[in-house]
């Protein structure tokens, strides 16, 4: 029996059976139900009963695996019409977090991996990040804008309180003043106030913190690895009373599983210091899809025809649609339900209001003696 969700002909999730088959591989602290072939790989793995019942064996711990990535570049740029920033750094690839929902996961493919277990157990580091970074920073051709930092991938995965990749290239940036954005589900970017705070008093650093849910046990199932509600509003204050701005993103919006936690999100956020908050509709590319319907029958099977409709109704009877400025919000009548709930909200609380931009007119190169930044410059 394949580790994958059933799907009758008419669309609908067929429950028989697959939530048995999953309940099997299940590993414990991990999103993905299962590690689903990529879609570049020849060969397809299923799981089935060989007659030796070592099937029904529960799935041993998985261990996550560090690999280096040597880059030859840092700064990826991007010409998206519907995103507000044209270049992110990424110092990982992969995310321990797990979340079930990761628009990053179909990346892993083209490294030969699942998008699925192996996204958030073997993850990747830019050993070079700080050297490469300096370099394209130093460039007569380089013009700033604004840096988004850790887009992708989360740039405060569990790993970074050891190998403190992030904490370096924020010195580099604070050292050249260079503007930076951050968005986050970690408490770990506390850590790092005291780099941020002086750039976001100069105006050159904003952070975003993703809130998805306050129900501490939809959390858990969703995001497995990823900070507690709770933690995560205290951190929005700690950096708010620090002199930070910060955006709460409800992302994603999931109708018909947090959906109605909209208004209470955005109450709490504002409550704990936000001043600004976005949200983005569910979004499942590629293997997403597959993945996010196992994890529906796995936790919600109540509910996961029902939530699987929903998204299709927004995606015109698709699971996606990749048109610009249509895939992060959807259309149709439950979509623009959402839209209006969330303005009404923001404008009762006061949220979004006209900001200057982050500067880009201090920024310096930096040169370097012994290893350490000349300061003096």
């Amino acid at each position: 029996m394949r580790t994958g969700q059933k799907l009758s002909p008419s669309g609908r999730v067929n429950l028989i059976d697959a939530r048995q088959a999953e309940e099997r591989f299940q590993q414990r602290g991990r999103g993905a139900v299962s590690n689903q072939t990529g879609r570049f790989e020849s060969e397809t793995r299923y799981a089935f009963d060989d007659g030796w019942g070592t099937i029904e064996d529960d799935a041993g711990r998985l261990e996550t695996t560090l690999l280096k990535d040597t880059a030859r570049t840092i700064i990826t740029f991007n010409k998206s019409p519907d995103i507000s920033f044209d270049r992110t750094v990424n110092p990982y690839r992969g995310c321990e977090h797990g979340c079930i929902y990761c628009f990053a996961r179909p990346t892993h493919a083209w490294g030969g991996l699942s998008a699925g277990l192996d996204f958030e157990s073997k993850l990747f580091f830019k050993d070079n990040a700080v050297e490469l970074l300096k370099r394209e920073l130093s460039k007569p051709s380089y013009l700033p804008r604004v840096i988004a930092l850790g887009m992708n991938t989360d740039a405060y995965q569990p790993v970074e309180r050891e190998m403190r990749l992030t904490r370096s290239l924020l010195e580099v940036l604070s050292a050249y003043r260079h503007p930076v954005s951050l968005l986050t589900k970690s408490a770990l970017i506390q850590r790092d106030i005291d780099l941020i705070a002086p750039m976001a008093e100069a105006g050159l650093a904003r952070v975003g913190i993703s809130l998805t849910t306050l129900d501490r046990t939809l959390a858990r199932k969703m995001e497995p690895r990823a900070a507690t509600p709770q933690r995560r509003l205290d951190t929005i204050r700690a950096l708010s009373e620090a002199g930070i701005e910060v955006t709460v993103m409800t992302a994603p919006i999931i109708p018909g599983l947090n959906d109605h936690e909209i208004e209470s999100l955005l109450d709490a956020a504002a409550d704990h210091g936000a001043t600004r908050a976005g949200y983005v509709m569910l979004r499942l590319p590629y293997e997403i899809k597959d993945l996010f319907h196992e994890w529906l029958v796995q936790h919600v099977p109540d509910r996961a025809a029902r939530i699987i409709n929903h998204i299709r109704d927004m995606r015109g009877g698709k699971d996606y649609d990749a048109n610009w400025h249509e895939r992060m919000r959807g259309g149709g009548p439950v979509a623009d339900l959402i839209s209006r709930r969330f303005g009404r909200a923001t404008a009762r609380l006061g949220m979004n209001q006209r900001r200057d931009p982050l500067r880009t007119n201090l920024f310096r190169v930096i040169e370097e003696q012994n290893g350490q930044f000349r300061l003096d410059v």
